[in-house]
């Protein structure tokens, strides 16, 4: 994947993350709900959270929430490659095989420094997105006054947000949201250039969409398990966005300690890991397909 042009790192990077979220995105209404249980009843088991989701329509229910990351994530993926791409260059490396390929360690502090522009867009889609996922309706034990407080939908929930919390709550959980996204996006791009160049080297036959596909895929189940516990944290924060539970996170870490022990810090852990390989297998399969199409029509036009 020889990079030529940053414009091809955004444009890929788009691609990329739109088709991630699509795929990805009922899954992850599942982790958010097993993990904000307290805003929708307790869940006895995983399949009584998916029979739940299933009672309602698709957008109320497994694609609630999708609309502001569907159209944001696209940009938030540009921004994220562009930098990467941005600054292994910067570094005087490059993707490209048969030149200046960067160290493992190279490529992951490239990667957590890439995200840090990301968060600032990323945090408040999640906040909304967030808030959105953790208000599926679960009867269980929950008092009829708080299953009626539910935003119909981003608009909505923008608005209570801000004129509750201001720009504050908009940006809630914001460093968990940097503690958990840098060593993420370390692991991430790490592991799947590990898998891409030893897979190129030791296995040259392979077509490169199955590297790129399986590569993504294991890249993205190994960051998401190094940063469990603060993913459920920031869920937490971020679903009660008004601060009505949680003054921040250490006083959300200590209630949840307090309440379900170690365990509780890895809720979600299954719909997470079932979630993490497609969404990422597509997202990076699609960037570095795309990325290599957009250099090579470029390379064409030059010549």
């Amino acid at each position: 994947m020889p990079h030529t042009n940053a414009i091809n790192d955004y444009i890929a990077g788009a691609v990329g993350g739109c088709a991630g979220v699509v795929v990805g995105h009922p899954l992850d209404t599942i982790k958010v709900q097993i993990q904000t249980q307290e805003f929708g009843g307790k869940y006895t088991n995983l399949m009584d959270c998916i029979r739940t989701v299933q009672r309602q329509t698709l957008s109320k229910g497994y694609f609630r929430g999708l609309s502001w990351p569907l159209f944001s994530y696209g940009y938030l993926n540009a921004v994220f490659f562009g930098c990467y791409g941005f600054l292994l260059k910067k570094f005087g490396c490059t993707e490209d095989l048969t030149h200046k390929k960067p160290t493992y360690w190279i490529i992951g502090v490239t990667g957590a420094l890439a995200t840090l522009p990301q968060v600032v867009f990323t945090c408040p889609v999640d906040v909304v997105k967030v808030s959105l996922q953790s208000q599926i309706p679960h009867y269980h034990d929950l008092p009829k006054v708080q299953v009626n407080k539910y935003f119909s939908g981003p608009l909505e929930a923008v608005t209570v947000i801000f004129r509750t919390s201001g720009i504050k709550g908009l940006y809630r959980g914001f460093l968990t949201h940097v503690v958990r996204d840098t060593p993420a996006a370390a692991m991430y791009m790490s592991s799947y250039s590990f898998f891409q160049y030893e897979s190129s080297y030791r296995i040259p036959s392979v077509p490169s969409q199955i590297v790129n596909f399986l590569g993504g895929g294991v890249a993205g189940v190994l960051s998401w398990l190094i940063i469990m516990p603060f993913d459920v944290v920031k869920s937490k924060l971020q679903a009660d966005a008004c601060g009505k539970l949680y003054k921040g996170f250490w006083d959300c870490a200590s209630q949840v300690y307090r309440a379900d022990g170690i365990r509780a810090f890895f809720l979600g852990l299954v719909p997470m890991a079932v979630r993490a390989f497609p969404v990422n297998a597509v997202t990076l399969m699609v960037y570095s397909e795309s990325l290599k199409y957009l250099n090579k029509i470029e390379h064409i036009d030059k010549n």
